[in-house]
């Protein structure tokens, strides 16, 4: 026999009573399911501590997990995009960049900033998804080329970390010319001897895949990372064939030679410094 009894059935507590958990205080992870506090989520650098999922993160993140006590000095924070081409779609590209900056708080989809990592000066660009998909529009392409310049000025090791959807097509041809334009600044890069580290997470794609991105000392990416130029399914309509399984992933690029490892975040900051510290 039971030691309590319920005298009524069902819940008799008035809903002003009720108490609900804070938003933000638990997060899902999209793979396994499982429920972290987010405390724990982020001591664990946005990863999950059960399957090691890596969850999506920005700039901020990055920056925060990799400078020494989270400091550094970010450069150009303020430049924005321009509307070169009076471009119009669903509707006009300044208001759409405007909507854009005034809900994510970014000027676009890339920041760059220095500081010191483990006590070794860096450079670090980083690219925001959340900015229109990470497009890669002339702003995109000055930030990360003043960068480079910074780079090559102070003679510090540069770290790019690309997520991006390729192109801005509202940007056409602007957009194009920066795969180019950062490219010759990559290669001012090498002939200085100055080491070029490229992170590669998810997703890395288009055009930013056909520039930047591949063409690092040490091409890197994060665990589960989608890797490519075209999206898995346009491919598959182009060639008109199934593609193999874990076509993309970091892991089917690494087996095809195009990374160097692959690196878990957890262990990102470690990992770069000895790196570096190899290249001395």
């Amino acid at each position: 026999m039971s030691w309590f009894t319920r005298k009524d059935k069902g819940i008799q507590t008035p809903t002003e009573f009720k108490r609900d958990s804070p938003d933000g205080l638990w997060y899902q992870c999209p793979s396994c399911k499982k429920a972290l506090h987010t405390r724990e989520h982020r001591l664990f650098a946005f990863t999950c501590s059960s399957c090691n999922y890596h969850e999506k993160i920005g700039s901020q993140e990055y920056f925060e997990l990799l400078f020494d006590q989270s400091r550094y000095t970010e450069i150009d924070p303020m430049m924005s995009s321009g509307d070169p081409l009076n471009f119009t779609d669903t509707k006009k590209y300044t208001d759409r960049v405007k909507a854009t900056e005034d809900k994510t708080g970014l000027k676009d989809a890339v920041r760059a900033a220095y500081g010191e990592m483990n006590g070794l000066p860096i450079t670090i660009a980083a690219m925001d998804f959340s900015f229109i998909g990470g497009s890669m529009g002339s702003v995109v392409g000055e930030k990360i080329s003043r960068a480079i310049d910074h780079s090559l000025k102070t003679k510090t090791p540069f770290l790019m970390i690309s997520r991006s959807g390729g192109a801005r097509m509202m940007e056409a041809g602007f957009s194009l010319m920066q795969m180019a334009k950062t490219s010759a600044r990559l290669a001012l890069l090498a002939e200085a001897k100055i080491p070029y580290i490229s992170l590669l997470t998810d997703p890395t794609t288009g055009g930013v895949t056909a520039s930047f991105a591949m063409l690092g000392d040490f091409n890197i990416a994060e665990p589960g990372a989608l890797i490519g130029f075209a999206g898995p399914r346009v491919i598959k309509e182009t060639i008109g064939k199934d593609l193999p399984k874990g076509f993309q992933s970091a892991d089917f690029v690494l087996d095809h030679g195009f990374l160097d490892f692959i690196v878990d975040r957890k262990e990102m900051k470690d990992k770069l410094s000895a790196l570096l510290e190899m290249l001395k």
